[in-house]
């Protein structure tokens, strides 16, 4: 994780306690204790956990890291042996003075055993070979060949590790036992029973991570499956999670199902923008489209999971009536000419007689410098709150993915909307002629089409049309976070960068680009022409984000004091 810059004085973190194992005949030292994902109380140092911390690869369905361990799929089966005690339980000691070694008769499962000092661990004998065959040869036994038509192919823990560890033919000629097929578990969730390996995370996320113990395993033997509680639906604001947790392809998402086969997409890491918790995602985008969001792992923000709302909040992006062209009235214009005409009549602006609405959903960067332009004509700033229900997993009521930022940049009070009034009463009073607004329609917060025919000058930028849009005398199409780079700051004062997964549309372009060019010809003063360049001017000027640089964000970002 990377540097959290912060003033804050934190306590002495205590001294981590480590010991020595072997894996696959190297040693290495681990913690003796690691935070349960559960609890975050301390809990043994599992096997698995060892041999990940070794760089060493062991198969499982069940396990998840950031689940209760069930210990119930077998494939994690390793060898291990201990140091042998002596009847004086002293360690037993070979001729050179290392310990003696006793193996253990019997496998262990790695998820579920708890190291020891001086423990070797061994993951790739012909007898840990030969179990994970057998594990596999049992899973396959009941599964459907179906991997062509598979949503999961390219993503199956199950097709990788029978590859990797299964063998190259089956021995089993009895007829396959048939399960359900396209079970409607949910709105948002679709189940293939005959998939399923039973490996039960799906009900371990829904029980322990959402509290919503509504799945779990019917019937007996080979007749097992995954099923809902009886008369009731699967539908809670994190089922999706699900798909992405599942290792095969028994559930899949009804958005995704059958659109994309996952190898043809693009992966670019990003945050999702539909609420100020800003969890880390992975846009699928191919050909200038985006598929799917899927969460990305940070666990100072999101752990590995994101709600359903936001991972849903993606398909205006590819709606068909965005706004594409740059516009003087109704007539299509190109941006030299209207950044050019919309300098000179800001040129004759006096002060005081401007006002901006920056939306919080605009990214630091460019509310940074719509700020610069606030400040040359003493104009009132604000932005649009939104709230709604929140909840205790990960969805703030704070709906805005960057109120801290339009508050730091000073575009936002930090009584957020509490200057739209006062904008709507100088437009109606004629002291505000010229209204600049940035991804919102004002219309729906006090400023009505009424009150924008007064203005000589109202200067818009969006991405989808709307009555401001209407009205506007200037139009300039601007882009979803998925078409640009830049950054938030989150509702606990992370800031957090995104990176460009598609092409903007037609004339659109990235806001901090064309608000480089108009802060230059309104104030003479030349920014960076870069994002780096721009957000590191930022950091320089804003107290808040002092000693934060863009290249220290890394992929998940820091905290700073708000």
């Amino acid at each position: 994780m990377s540097t959290v810059a912060t003033t804050e004085n934190k306590p002495a973190q205590p001294a981590i306690e480590t010991i020595k194992i072997k894996v696959d005949g190297k040693e290495i030292s681990v913690p003796k204790t690691v935070p349960d994902p559960m609890t975050g109380k301390q809990v043994p140092t599992t096997m698995i956990q060892a041999c990940s911390m070794a760089t060493v690869d062991v198969p499982h369905y069940c396990y998840h890291p950031k689940l209760p361990v069930a210990g119930n799929c077998r494939m994690c089966l390793v060898e291990f042996g201990t140091p042998a005690m002596g009847p004086d339980r002293k360690p037993v000691m070979n001729p050179d003075g290392t310990p003696k070694i006793a193996k253990s008769p019997r496998p262990a499962i790695a998820c579920a055993t708890p190291i020891s000092p001086g423990m070797e661990i061994y993951t790739t004998t012909p007898a840990v070979k030969q179990m994970r065959e057998g594990v596999l040869e049992f899973l396959l036994i009941n599964h459907p060949l179906d991997c062509p038509i598979c949503d999961q192919a390219g993503e199956c823990k199950l097709q990788e590790y029978s590859v990797d560890y299964g063998q190259a033919t089956s021995r089993f000629v009895e007829p396959k036992v048939h399960k359900p097929k396209r079970v409607d578990l949910g709105p948002r969730i679709m189940l293939d029973d005959e998939r399923c390996i039973l490996c039960t995370r799906c009900i371990r996320f829904s029980r322990d991570i959402v509290g919503d113990d509504a799945l779990g395993i019917v019937n007996r033997g080979s007749y097992n499956t995954l099923s809902a509680y009886p008369g009731k639906s699967f539908d809670n604001n994190y089922t999706l999670n699900t798909v992405d947790i599942c290792p095969v392809g028994a559930l899949t998402s009804k958005d995704f199902r059958f659109k994309m086969r996952v190898w043809f997409l693009k992966e670019t890491k990003s945050v999702c923008t539909s609420c100020a918790t800003g969890c880390n995602i992975i846009i699928g985008s191919r050909e200038e489209k985006v598929y799917r969001y899927e969460p990305r792992e940070n666990d100072a923000v999101n752990s590995t999971w994101m709600c359903d709302s936001g991972r849903l909040n993606y398909k205006w992006i590819n709606r068909d009536d965005r706004l594409t062209e740059v516009k003087i009235g109704l007539a299509q214009t190109t941006w030299s000419n209207v950044l050019k005409q919309i300098g000179e009549k800001l040129a004759k602006a006096q002060p005081g007689s401007v006002a901006i609405v920056g939306s919080a959903r605009q990214t630091n960067e460019e509310l940074y410098l719509l700020s610069k332009i606030a400040k040359k004509f003493n104009a009132i700033t604000d932005s649009v709150p939104r709230t709604g229900p929140g909840d205790k997993i990960l969805l703030s009521t704070d709906l805005n993915p960057n109120s801290n930022g339009a508050k730091l940049t000073g575009i936002s009070p930090a009584e957020m909307g509490s200057n739209l009034p006062k904008i709507a009463d100088g437009i109606r009073k004629g002291s505000i002629k010229t209204l600049i607004v940035f991804g919102e329609d004002v219309t729906k917060v006090g400023i009505g089409e009424d009150l924008l025919g007064k203005l000589e000058n109202l200067i818009v930028s969006d991405i989808l049309p709307n009555k401001t849009t209407e009205k506007a005398n200037f139009l300039l199409p601007g882009c979803a976070h998925a078409e640009k780079r830049g950054s938030f700051v989150n509702g606990k004062g992370r800031v957090q960068k995104f990176m460009q997964a598609i092409v903007p549309r037609g004339e659109a372009r990235p806001e901090w680009e064309f608000l480089h060019e108009l802060v230059h010809n309104v104030t003479g003063k030349n920014g960076y022409s870069s994002i780096e360049g721009l957000f590191n001017q930022m950091a320089q000027e804003i107290p808040a984000f002092n000693g934060v640089t863009w290249a220290s964000l890394g992929d998940k970002g820091v905290t700073i004091q708000i």
